[in-house]
């Protein structure tokens, strides 16, 4: 099915590409999540009329991105967690606690943002994690885990 692409999708394109993408991929997850039309003639004329006004938002919210990514580059975040003698944690620190701490913090982070390559930290000490902000903006902050001896 050919697609016309209403953002930036990641691996698939840029705002305005029309792209040959599987049925599937389309009906189940670009056209729902609002980021694909089906490319027909009727589509392509609206979509090009409201270009202009799409490609501005779009610079919007990546300059939104980005001035976050400013403040939140080097940031050093702290959480603490139940953990044993031997710094494993009873539990673990998933995106989800991130986000909310970083959210505490005062940085509007949602958890699917939060990306920890490895899966969730069980153990206590420093660890990278990366935030991305949008498809062009990922900003790497330090996480430091404490340990609460129990």
């Amino acid at each position: 099915m050919q697609v016309i692409l209403l953002k930036k999708v990641v691996n698939l394109g840029n705002l305005g590409e029309v792209v040959r993408v599987k049925d599937g991929y389309a009906r189940n997850f670009l056209i729902p999540q609002r980021m694909a039309r089906r490319a027909t003639t009727i589509a392509i004329a609206e979509f090009e009329a409201k270009r202009a006004d799409l490609e501005k938002a779009a610079e919007a919210k990546l300059a939104a991105a980005q001035a976050q990514g400013e403040s939140l580059h080097g940031l050093t975040l702290q959480i603490s967690q139940k953990s044993g003698v031997d710094g494993r944690l009873f539990g673990s620190v998933t995106n989800f606690d991130i986000a909310e701490a970083l959210t505490r913090q005062g940085f509007s982070v949602e958890k699917t943002q939060v990306r920890l390559p490895n899966g969730p930290l069980k153990t206590t000490g420093e660890h990278a994690v990366a935030v991305a902000l949008h498809t062009d903006v990922v900003v790497e902050i330090t996480l430091t885990v404490i340990g609460e001896h129990v």
